[in-house]
């Protein structure tokens, strides 16, 4: 290495450190929310999972896993236009356009590559973008992948978007649906109804949006791409990209994170085929009513199972998360670059899978530190 790269790499590092913000991984060793970290040996409750259902140990996931291995083996060995493609890849992609009510759906490795290929596909010269400024990382990281002209509207805003659509020759308008941050809702509706009235495409990142059925909220006649996970309400991992036949067939043939990728794992796809089938049930309906009356307890009528618990300062951030750590409960503190600075806090995600003594617990753990979940 050379030494410029070696004192940048060094000075780079100390920076980090010297702002507080040095993250290393740890180990949870579990199948659902309760576990052992790895290194501690210290028995712990997560609430930090985004496994919303509780589908990523359920018997059924898990047996459709075992036996895609069993008939496909470990990998796909690789991508879709050229020999990765299984069936399994293509029944996921039909069960998914039949629940999002499209007439098609892509797959793609995670929902981050997901945003990726879509905005990427669909934006380029002659396009504005024009993004929530709370989007995900990944719908950003889309947006300058696409070499799109992009405007960012204030976060929820439908009204500063339809002032941001005016004048484009094409525009898209993209949010999320459920926040990833701060578990509150985009104006699915409103920005529907702008993009009825001005033509503009409407992509809507579904990942979170396990509590409510948001695509019931976009007028008809609207082009638009639900782009969602297999990784979180459907306990498996990997993304879609849920839409018209014909966008489908524009990103099968343009997007490059679906073109020069290998395709997922079959036992990926298997799992979340069978969790799918799970949320489509009475068993889904039991369990989203459990996850609903948790969220009711920690903070009533909030839309979603991501509960952010705002302290401001990362430090303090980061003393709470020790203390509920100390307690056995795993609530980790998000921090800058991940929020914007001065808005640091506790991120609690409940599951269906939580019991209801955990959440005593937690509820318990933050009554008694400087936080609170209302």
């Amino acid at each position: 290495m050379s030494p410029g790269w070696s004192r940048w790499i060094d000075a780079s590092l100390a920076d980090i450190r010297a702002g507080g913000r040095w993250r290393t991984p740890r180990d949870l060793d579990a199948s659902g929310p309760e576990g052992v970290l790895v290194g501690t040996g210290q028995s712990v409750v997560s609430f930090a999972s985004n496994d919303y259902l509780g589908l990523a140990a359920h018997p059924s996931v898990v047996a459709a896993a075992h036996a895609a291995l069993d008939r496909w083996g470990a990998g796909s060995g690789a991508a879709r236009l050229v020999v990765g493609s299984r069936p399994i890849h293509t029944e996921l992609e039909g069960a998914l356009a039949e629940w999002k009510g499209t007439e098609r759906a892509v797959l793609y490795p995670t929902g981050f590559t997901a945003n990726l290929g879509v905005l990427s596909a669909l934006a380029g010269p002659g396009v504005r973008v024009v993004s929530d400024e709370l989007n995900h990382a990944s719908i950003i990281d889309g947006c300058r992948l696409a070499r799109a002209e992009v405007r960012v509207y204030r976060h929820g805003d439908a009204d500063h978007a339809a002032a941001l659509v005016q004048g484009a020759p094409r525009a898209i308008v993209v949010s999320e649906t459920v926040f990833s941050m701060d578990g509150d809702e985009g104006p699915v509706a409103e920005l529907g109804e702008l993009c009825a009235s001005s033509g503009a495409l409407l992509v809507l990142d579904d990942a979170h949006g396990v509590l409510a059925r948001h695509d019931r909220s976009v007028p008809d006649g609207v082009e638009v791409v639900w782009v969602g996970t297999l990784s979180k309400t459907l306990g498996s991992l990997g993304g879609f990209a849920a839409s018209s036949g014909r966008v489908a067939d524009l990103l099968v043939n343009r997007s490059r994170p679906y073109i020069f990728t290998t395709a997922p794992a079959p036992a990926s796809a298997a799992a979340a085929l069978a969790g799918l089938a799970i949320i489509r049930s009475a068993e889904g309906d039991l369990r989203r009513g459990v996850l609903r009356g948790h969220v009711e307890r920690v903070r009533p009528g909030h839309p979603s199972p991501i509960i952010p618990i705002v302290v401001g300062a990362e430090r303090a951030a980061l003393d709470a998360a020790a203390t509920l750590l100390a307690a056995g409960l795993l609530v980790p503190a998000i921090r800058p670059p991940t929020v914007p600075p001065g808005s640091s806090r506790l991120r609690v995600t409940l599951s269906a899978a939580h019991t209801a003594v955990q959440v005593d617990r937690l509820l318990a753990a933050l009554a008694g530190t400087a936080c609170r979940a209302t």
